[in-house]
């Protein structure tokens, strides 16, 4: 049986969720992973009848939820506070920008979105933690391995009583692991899942798109990873194969500019072999939804949409359950 193709709804949060809802069961979706900002899932209001709401609207289209996401608010529960965060928080979140009040109040935050998951029925809170070490990236003025070590045992600290709430909730968290946050790749990835004492309630939004422009097998995460995969999204990326004038970091450049190294791209029109990835997701017996999030700054998004989730039930396969060549065993 083909795993659920659900739509990540946070690129079109300048529509109403039912509009949404609509749009995705016109372009053939069997469900949606719902953002935590539009009108689309507000934490703040998620009591009991709103989470039915939620679900009638869902029903009405014949569409199921499997995960809501609240990036912008988990990623800043670790983050370097500034003016950034102010246009991607909730009022409330914000508050009067103290830094270390905006970190309080979004893990509190995202406690709350795992309460407001299991009142709508969900398992998944797909999410960013931000990151206190980001900015040590490149390592000048020299960075020393106890600054990394700080900056890991401050996330460990400020995450795992989160974890602790999801845990007696029932609720995963699904990090999606991405440049930014303080897992970006396999290393890192490794790095904070013994920071956290490998956490049960911890684990991983697989997203190959950004791995493939860093040089990140992205195969090998799913391997390394397999019982860590508590989410996927299906996302496309092109990177160049020639030298060009904004590399890997991007030149201070946006989307869609020309003489970039690399750029999102509808399912598809990429560099990504995802026929490798469901070989990969059958072996790690991920059974989940396979969650288009889409994103390319070169075509229509509604054209995109209905492309990309045909490309994903097309590429989606069972495993088998018998070798190939059982047949020619004699009994």
């Amino acid at each position: 049986m083909s795993r659920p193709v659900t739509l990540f709804t946070g690129q079109w949060a300048d529509l109403p969720f039912e509009t949404v809802c609509q749009k995705a069961k016109s372009f053939g979706y069997d469900g949606l992973e719902i953002a935590c900002w539009g009108d689309h899932f507000e934490v703040s209001k998620a009591d009991d009848a709103y989470c039915r709401k939620k679900r009638e609207t869902l029903a009405k289209y014949g569409l199921k939820v499997f995960a809501i996401a609240n990036h912008l608010v988990g990623q800043a529960m670790t983050d370097r506070i500034d003016q950034r965060h102010k246009s991607i928080l909730p009022a409330y979140v914000w508050g009067d920008g103290d830094p270390e009040g905006v970190r309080k109040r979004a893990a509190a935050e995202i406690v709350h979105t795992a309460e407001a998951a299991k009142r709508l029925g969900v398992t998944t809170v797909t999410c960013f933690t931000g990151s206190p070490i980001w900015h040590l990236l490149y390592s000048f003025p020299p960075v020393t391995p106890a600054m990394i070590d700080e900056g890991y045992a401050d996330v460990a600290a400020r995450l795992i009583p989160v974890l602790d709430k999801f845990h007696e909730l029932g609720i995963l968290f699904a990090l999606e692991v991405h440049p930014t946050e303080i897992a970006f790749d396999i290393a890192s990835a490794r790095r904070i899942l013994k920071a956290l004492n490998n956490h049960a309630n911890f684990g991983f939004n697989y997203d190959p798109s950004h791995f493939g422009y860093q040089g990140v097998d992205y195969v090998k995460f799913i391997h390394e990873f397999s019982e860590k995969i508590f989410h996927v999204h299906m996302k496309d990326v092109s990177w160049s194969k020639v030298p060009v004038e904004a590399g890997v970091f991007g030149g201070h450049t946006e989307f869609g500019t020309l003489g970039r190294f690399w750029d999102f791209r509808s399912l598809g029109h990429g560099n990504i072999d995802f026929e490798e990835i469901i070989r990969a997701l059958n072996r790690a017996h991920y059974k989940g939804p396979l969650s288009v999030e889409w994103e390319d700054s070169g075509m229509d998004r509604e054209f995109g949409a209905k492309e990309a989730c045909e490309f994903v039930k097309k590429v989606d396969f069972p495993s088998s359950n018998i070798a190939f060549d059982a047949a020619f065993e004699k009994k």
